[in-house]
């Protein structure tokens, strides 16, 4: 059954052992189970900037792209340089007047190497369809070997780095704007990101980068701490999305009313990123620990829902009333999994959307996915606690 609503409240029932689930509209759905299926960057983050109610032009996030305002021959501003505006940059600078991206840090950039399949390589593949088979498997092995660069590999780190440098310098003539896009952190502590344009972007007339700090908005443009104003008709917040913010859209409430947020407030963690202690029958796709920096998201949501008809598999086939995961598992693994992170890339010293406020890492997963597949290929049920339905006495 679909319901086109949204949930505000989810609460779980003690006494009759389901879920309550309270949707915008006011009504209000039971189910035995729950599979959180939210994503992980859909929450958009805003520039905190001083004065930005009172710009008059067309002002909107990356992910709610104003369909109805047409760039062209306009003054835009980019707010960000991250993947967003990576990706965003290079498609409307050959449509506006003229573009200013406000950069505050350089992110580390490769080659994305793309390009499309000639019609003698699609014969192939259709005639041979093993070839499609090797030739995805080529890709994903290439991108899992990467990861052990983020774990430590120093020296696979410098080969990567030297590569986007080289890139960076083939790419971008001009010494002053290439110095600006060079990164002072270590490679991979911010997402690495892939394009094949966005520095020939960079070098269009109309393109300028911006790298003094921002210091107020203004009914028509943005004012940077040098007192330079850039008139502007719409500006474009590319400023990516609150990914420690999981499930804050939603009120979460388990076993004896405990709140989710409350739990989570030092830092979201669960079991593989599926279960949590004292939530009964509730399952997560991409919920803590469970994004990437090298490799297929997808890959990953596949070995959740695996693991996750597993559990069920225990409540439907099984006649088991809840399950949950035991606390000592739960706190067992993210303790190991803390120590794994300590030794990362992620958790070399700068400051990225993959840090919650206290510092931890709430979202990234410390291994190769094969890992993660490997140990979540089936759920075990000596680290969850089951529970026997009630069945109603007969009067």
């Amino acid at each position: 059954m679909r319901f086109d609503a949204a949930i505000r409240v989810a609460q779980y029932d003690d006494v009759a052992g389901v879920w309550r689930l309270r949707l915008k509209s006011g009504a209000t759905v039971s189910s035995r189970a729950v599979i959180s299926a939210v994503g992980a960057l859909h929450l958009p983050a805003f520039p905190v900037i001083k004065g930005l109610e009172l710009f008059q032009g067309r002002a909107f996030h990356s992910s709610a792209w104003d369909e109805t305002f047409d760039l062209a021959g306009k003054s835009v501003g980019v707010i960000g340089t991250g993947a967003s505006a990576v990706q965003i940059t290079p498609s409307i600078a050959p449509l506006v007047k003229q573009l200013a991206l406000f950069q505050r840090t350089p992110s580390w950039i490769l080659p994305r190497r793309d390009s499309a399949f000639s019609a003698r390589a699609r014969r192939r593949f259709r005639s041979f369809p093993v070839l499609q088979w090797l030739f995805r498997h080529l890709i994903y092995w290439r991108m899992e070997m990467g990861v052990l660069g983020f774990l430590g590999n120093h020296g696979l780190m410098q080969q990567i780095e030297k590569m986007a440098l080289t890139y960076l310098e083939r790419s971008i003539p001009d010494e002053k704007l290439r110095a600006a896009l060079t990164p002072d952190y270590a490679i991979g502590c911010k997402r690495i990101l892939v394009s094949d344009d966005f520095y020939a972007a960079m070098t269009r007339n109309n393109v300028e980068l911006v790298t003094e700090p921002i210091s107020e908005a203004t009914s028509d443009g943005i004012v940077t701490t040098d007192g330079s104003l850039r008139k502007l008709d719409a500006l474009i917040y590319a400023t990516g999305f609150r990914a420690n913010d999981l499930l804050s859209e939603v009120a979460v409430m388990g076993r004896g009313g405990r709140r989710l947020s409350d739990d989570w407030r030092a830092g979201a963690e669960a079991y593989y990123g599926i279960a949590v202690s004292g939530y009964p029958n509730f399952f997560m796709l991409l919920g803590p620990n469970t994004g990437l920096g090298h490799n297929s998201i997808i890959f990953m949501i596949e070995a959740q829902v695996r693991y996750t008809m597993d559990c069920l598999g225990w409540l439907l086939r099984d006649g088991a009333g809840d399950i949950e995961v035991r606390a000592d598992v739960q706190r067992k693994f993210n303790d190991a999994l803390k120590q794994r992170m300590s030794r990362t890339v992620w958790q070399s010293g700068c400051k990225s959307w993959y840090l919650n406020e206290n510092g931890t890492n709430s979202t990234i997963w410390p291994d190769h996915t094969v890992g993660y597949w490997w140990r979540t290929r089936y759920a075990r049920k000596a680290d969850f606690a089951l529970r026997q339905a009630v069945v109603p006495a007969k009067a």
